[in-house]
């Protein structure tokens, strides 16, 4: 059992006409991102922090300086089948949903306040995940939609959901490169597919995300391990932002996001509860927001 078996997702702000973000919550599968749940019932809490101070455009360059902190409960039920599937490749089922609490805000040296709001957000469904077990390695396939299910109205600066259907296809693989795989390289991929939001009628461009780790794991004593190392993260918006209110401009800009950081797992496995904490730090980005995220874990299997 991993403190990180779901995918967990979110709305960074409120309107796609200021979009900076994908809705995937950054490096929150970069630790053993291709090891499957342990059969039956898992929880997972996680709580999670992005801080981001500088506005940059498309060399870099700082447009404006001011505050963005989201903060994230994400609450994950995931069950997994002890049954393997000869027709699938002797996969593993599983299915999960996450029910997000946030609450954001974001202010600009130049706008000034531009939205803050908080409450329950859109829900995550994955309906299918499957996982494939090897020798060397272990692989996840993901299907999942994000439901705008949380709070949004058009040119409101207090929304918590999307306003638009994400649907979205990853996948997670954890190698062992060392025989009593305590030497790890994890590296998650995730495409979000967007549709038009509601009332705005403007489809956010769409965004490839990509997690990964390089661990070292360590027995602490017959009842605990703790893995250790350095992570980092990234995301490309693929396609233009596209409608009414964009202008020309803004459907050429393409934002980028980069992050290394460390990380740490500790695994009780005799509990069956995993403990995890991450750091990254955000450098070259491009036409988005600049910062830091700070990011705690914790789960339980039944």
């Amino acid at each position: 059992m991993r403190f990180s078996a779901a995918v967990f997702m979110l709305l960074v702000a409120g309107l796609a006409h200021a979009q900076n973000r994908g809705v995937y919550p950054l490096g929150l599968s970069a630790l053993n991102s291709g090891v499957s749940a342990a059969p039956g019932l898992t929880y997972n809490n996680s709580f999670l922090f992005y801080a981001r101070s500088e506005q940059v455009g498309g060399n870099g360059e700082v447009l404006a300086t001011g505050q963005q902190a989201v903060f994230l409960d994400m609450n994950t039920f995931l069950w997994a089948s002890d049954q393997t599937i000869a027709a699938l490749g002797n996969a593993r089922i599983s299915t999960a949903v996450t029910v997000p609490i946030a609450n954001n805000s974001l202010s600009s040296s130049t706008q000034g306040a531009i939205s803050g709001g908080g409450g329950l957000g859109d829900l995550y469904f994955q309906p299918l995940i499957l996982g494939w077990r090897t020798d060397h390695a272990d692989i996840r396939a993901i299907l999942g939609v994000l439901a705008p299910t949380g709070k949004f109205s058009a040119g409101a600066n207090d929304n918590v959901g999307n306003g638009y259907w994400t649907p979205v296809i990853a996948s997670g693989q954890t190698f062992y490169l060392s025989a009593d795989k305590s030497i790890t390289l994890s590296v998650f991929e995730m495409y979000e597919f967007h549709t038009i939001q509601s009332g705005t009628q403007i489809r956010p461009g769409e965004t490839f995300d990509f997690d990964y780790s390089v661990m070292r794991a360590f027995q602490l004593s017959a009842e605990s391990r703790l893995q250790i190392g350095m992570i980092g993260y990234g995301a490309r918006q693929t396609t233009a932002k596209t409608g009414p209110a964009i202008t020309p401009t803004e459907e050429a800009q393409r934002y980028r996001v980069n992050a290394l950081g460390v990380g740490m797992n500790l695994a009780l496995p005799n509990r069956k509860v995993t403990l995890g904490l991450k750091y990254f730090d955000e450098f070259g980005n491009q036409w988005t927001y600049k910062g830091y995220s700070l990011q705690i874990a914790a789960g339980v299997s039944f």
